[in-house]
């Protein structure tokens, strides 16, 4: 018992909380589950999102992602990972996040109501407006070469 109790005054048991990157990915692949179906089109979207946005190595992304799927599964909620990216980057930076999960929840052409609920939640969370997120849809969707959506 003196033991655990000093490991938890020092911290020793206290979660570390995540960095920005692993945070983004567990998000990531939060979009991507929603539906309840992680195919390789969403596997393949974030892979790429972590290299090619993220500025992560190819070797490193495929780590990441599998720490962002464990990291994900286990987490009680997305505030922990929201709050990360919220002290860590400016309304900018969080307007891309929210581009990057657009474009996985858009990657199988389609967004069920599972995925339209947590869009609407995460950029709340993030302090995205709704238009900006709407915006930032419709870049998702241009690169992914999908036609634009609805109107607002």
């Amino acid at each position: 018992m003196r033991g655990l109790l000093g490991r938890l005054l020092q911290g020793g048991d206290q979660p570390k909380p995540p960095g920005k990157d692993l945070a983004a990915a567990a998000l990531l692949v939060e979009a991507a589950r929603a539906d309840g179906r992680f195919g390789p089109d969403e596997r393949g979207v974030i892979e790429h999102i972590l290299r090619d946005r993220l500025g992560v190595d190819a070797g490193h992304a495929a780590t990441l992602l599998a720490e962002a799927e464990q990291a994900a599964q286990s987490a009680s909620d997305w505030q922990g990972f929201t709050r990360v990216l919220i002290d860590a980057h400016d309304e900018t930076a969080r307007v891309e996040i929210i581009e990057m999960l657009w474009e996985v929840v858009e990657a199988d052409g389609q967004v069920d109501m599972l995925e339209a609920a947590l869009m609407r939640r995460l950029p709340a969370l993030l302090y995205v407006p709704d238009r900006v997120s709407f915006l930032a849809r419709q870049r998702a969707r241009v690169r992914l070469g999908l036609p634009e959506s609805p109107a607002f």
